[in-house]
């Protein structure tokens, strides 16, 4: 079965057992240097959440639906030559900077950042109503940064177990850190600052013809096979440095769950309905998936990283419930 760019990309969460290279073709190995923790270290509540590769998928793919939403960032991917071939490569990109951010040495996750950071200085134009958007606008950032926060813990919850609040204060505290090296500002340091701060967004978003465009777009890459030969050869370089073999996860499944991580005043911008027993299957299908996952990529970045700090198993934050 060929593979999809959904499924593709998975590799780059957590396959990596060589040395790979990064997008600007620096050598990357996420074993080295013995003893450096990178931005968070394996006591991190975010090498916890970022190890599970379903959740993460899955949250990755709603947080992208939801920032579809906000007519800047819709132009932005709208303007490409090739929105498909835009969007396959938006979500490798991103998938590989998560990696390297989290479980790639400290030298590795500045010199992600400074990439990312000279790309969106490129990025600029007009929407179709005349307003200008700019790739480092730091309200934009802001907001891609608290959507994909969010839908990662809704689907670490949904899939993984219930996130305690300390936990959920813990990782939006820790991955600020990313948002602000960005160009981020104002970036929230709690789980209700970050509820907070969503709904200050909330009348910038708008549906309509493209956004509903994008989000079939996002469906049928979860189901159609790789077809840009440009493509085809950049996922299949990045598969092959990461030395891993693509596994086979139910995307269709993934895409279901990612409806339910999303906020009901998201799924009425697009006229979702849920249907509860689809979705519970989509969600039962997943877990069944998760510990399958974890025994194929038992030498993935995670462990790698692990080793580098010579910690062979992750730490779990203490818990408590959330009221």
């Amino acid at each position: 079965m060929p593979p999809t760019a959904a499924t593709t990309t998975l590799q780059v969460l957590a396959s990596s057992s060589v040395p790979t290279r990064d997008h600007g073709g620096n050598t990357l190995d996420f074993r080295e240097p013995v003893g450096d923790p990178g931005w968070f270290g394996p006591a991190s509540v975010t090498w916890l959440v970022h190890a599970d590769l379903i959740a993460m998928t899955t949250g990755g793919m709603a947080a992208l639906a939801w920032q579809a939403l906000h007519p800047l960032i819709l132009t932005a991917l709208w303007d490409s030559a090739d929105q498909r071939d835009s969007l396959r490569h938006r979500i490798y990109r991103t998938a590989l900077f998560i990696a390297t951010t989290t479980f790639g040495p400290s030298v590795a996750a500045q010199a992600a950042v400074d990439r990312v950071r000279a790309i969106h200085a490129q990025v600029r134009g007009i929407t179709p109503d005349g307003r200008p958007y700019a790739g480092d606008d730091p309200h934009l950032l802001t907001f891609i940064h608290i959507t994909e926060v969010y839908c990662c813990v809704m689907a670490y919850d949904t899939l993984v177990r219930p996130m305690s609040m300390r936990e959920r204060n813990s990782y939006v505290a820790e991955t600020a850190c990313v948002a602000l090296a960005l160009g981020a500002k104002d970036v929230a340091n709690d789980w209700a600052e970050l509820l907070a701060a969503l709904q200050t967004y909330g009348p910038d978003m708008a549906s309509g013809t493209r956004p509903l465009a994008l989000l079939r777009l996002l469906h049928s890459m979860t189901c159609h096979p790789l077809s840009h030969a440009a493509t085809d050869r950049a996922m299949e370089k990045l598969q092959l440095a990461l030395g891993g073999q693509t596994k086979d996860i139910p995307m269709h499944h993934v895409m279901q769950a990612a409806s339910t991580v999303l906020p009901d005043h998201v799924l009425a911008l697009y006229g979702l309905t849920l249907d509860p027993q689809q979705t519970a299957a989509a969600k039962s299908a997943l877990r069944a998936v998760v510990p399958t996952m974890r025994w194929a990529l038992r030498d993935g970045v995670a462990t790698q990283a692990r080793r580098r700090t010579r910690v062979l198993e992750p730490s779990r934050p203490k818990s408590d419930s959330i009221p």
